[in-house]
């Protein structure tokens, strides 16, 4: 590299990171504003999901969501404490305390930063849109679900009061954009609603009814844990799966932001930035966490686009706590419910139903399946991963079908040939097919004393295939036939050279160009 393309590479790296911060300064503040308020209440949620004290998941939403800021690989997107995480983590807090869960947490983050380097997210390719698109969906059912114990009306504080609140502060989501967009309408909906609470004195459920909010600064401490094989054997299982669910629902979710914002991301960088931001959590007293998807959704649709925006969430939680957490603790949860209502419209693909008519019925299958199963077990990581096996499976099974073979026979001076013709991929899924078209030929009507196999049009993919090809050449030799295949391409031939019987059976092996 020249000098000038060294300095031009820096240049150009700084005008991007100069891009990614300070490019939408105001939105991106406003935005973070509101993704801060709509953090507390779930950061104390899934606290308690854990069996943890609420300040453990809103030291973490704070952590995560300021380091992430800098590490992650995802511009605007909001990462914090999560109930994918909090769900995994329940036995271990329960049966050996909240300590084994900070170090948990930290190995986490080191498992995270070995699936970076070892561009794990590159995995991602296998997962189809059917089931990101079932991924949504469901988060969105989820969304809403979780709001419905708010708006129970046999819960203590649920009343009338209750949703009128809600559908006023709807009604200020939807309609104050199409007044102003100066100041994000769910937060004007939560300083509205907020106020007219205190003004009127309302009998609702307020921020400070899910738990106590935590006062002064989270410290540095390491976990009171002893360094031992058995500690280690204790948190590792519990690590790889907090891992592997956090990096599967960022990375989703990176793709989802992707999508709104019409732009790209690292994703390699994301998965490094998690393990960074989730040991750092660990070490402030906080637990494990990923990619929010209702939190980055209100974050975009309020406006922030940078990473700004989510030093700002995290930043504003912070001050909120340490400052103003008598404020925040007022307001009231009608006014949040009516946003997390908002984020669960506007993350639903509602396209995806009228598409149900148009798409091929597997890929609505895998929709479908990949819903029930989140919805049914609240776990991400296996819907995900039922929906891309059985996408795996309907592949498998397309594939298969693009596939056949035609025999024709021919007589010359030098005898009956037979000559059987091979198009498609020949793998584990077809060698059955392939295997029972091609003879043998003395079971024909018309058999002939020479064979030729020609796979010209045809790929052998794996060892299951040189296997099938062996066993055809085989039984054709044992019947009497002189066998020769012709057309391998160099793949292929390959493949018969290092796992293949034929050409060790005296069989002439014919090369010839794969068109």
């Amino acid at each position: 590299m020249t000098p000038s393309t060294g300095a031009h590479a820096h240049a150009s790296t700084a005008a991007r990171w100069k891009q990614e911060w300070f490019g939408n300064v105001r939105a991106d503040v406003l935005a973070g504003i509101v993704v801060a308020l709509a953090l507390i209440p779930e950061a104390i949620g899934f606290s308690i999901i854990a069996g943890v004290d609420p300040r453990v998941g809103l030291y973490a939403s704070v952590a995560i969501a300021m380091v992430i800021a800098f590490t992650g690989g995802r511009p605007g997107m909001i990462s914090a404490a999560t109930a994918a995480v909090a769900v995994v983590v329940v036995p271990l807090v329960r049966d050996h305390g909240v300590e084994y869960l900070f170090a948990a947490t930290i190995l986490m983050g080191i498992f995270q930063g070995i699936a970076a380097l070892l561009k794990l997210n590159l995995l991602m390719q296998f997962v189809s849109r059917s089931v990101i698109t079932g991924f949504v969906n469901a988060l969105a059912i989820l969304i809403f679900m979780a709001q419905l114990p708010q708006l129970d009306p046999t819960n203590e504080g649920v009343n009338w009061i209750t949703y009128a609140m809600v559908a006023g502060g709807l009604a200020m989501i939807y309609l104050v954009p199409k007044l102003t967009t100066a100041i994000p309408s769910p937060l004007v909906a939560i300083i509205v609603l907020t106020c007219l609470s205190l003004w009127l004195g309302s009998p609702v459920n307020t921020v400070s009814d899910m738990g106590e909010l935590p006062q002064g600064l989270p410290f540095f401490m390491l976990p009171d844990v002893p360094l031992t094989w058995e500690t280690l054997a204790i948190i590792a299982p519990y690590s790889l799966t907090m891992a592997a669910v956090g990096l599967l629902e960022s990375l989703l979710t990176a793709q989802i932001v992707d999508d709104m914002t019409h732009t790209g991301s690292d994703k390699q960088r994301e998965c490094g930035g998690q393990g960074i931001a989730n040991i750092v959590a660990a070490l402030f007293g906080g637990m494990g966490g990923c990619a929010m998807i209702g939190q980055s959704v209100i974050n975009v649709t309020s406006g922030g686009r940078g990473r700004l925006s989510t030093f700002t969430a995290g930043l504003a939680l912070l001050i909120m706590l340490v400052l103003l957490g008598g404020i925040v603790g007022q307001v009231p949860m009608p006014a949040l419910v009516a946003i997390m209502i908002m984020v669960s419209i506007g993350t639903f693909s509602w396209n995806s139903i009228p598409n149900l008519r148009v798409h091929p019925w597997q890929s609505s299958m895998v929709m479908f399946v990949t819903v029930a199963v989140v919805v049914f077990t609240h776990n991400l990581a296996i819907g995900v991963l039922v929906g891309v096996l059985l996408s795996g499976i309907f592949f498998v099974q397309k594939v298969m079908h693009m596939f056949e073979v035609e025999r024709t026979r021919t007589v010359t001076e030098e005898g009956e040939t037979a000559t059987y013709t091979a198009h498609g991929e020949i793998f584990f899924g077809s060698v059955a097919r392939f295997e029972a078209a091609l003879g043998p030929e003395s079971l024909q009507p018309d058999p002939a004393d020479h064979v030729i196999i020609d796979v010209t049009r045809a790929h052998f993919w794996d060892i299951s295939a040189i296997g099938a090809l062996d066993k055809v050449v085989e039984r054709m030799r044992m019947h009497g036939r002189s066998v020769q295949v012709v057309g391998l391409n160099e793949a292929s031939a390959d493949l018969v050279d290092r796992h293949g019987a034929t050409d060790r059976t005296g069989v002439e092996i014919g090369l010839a160009p794969h068109p």
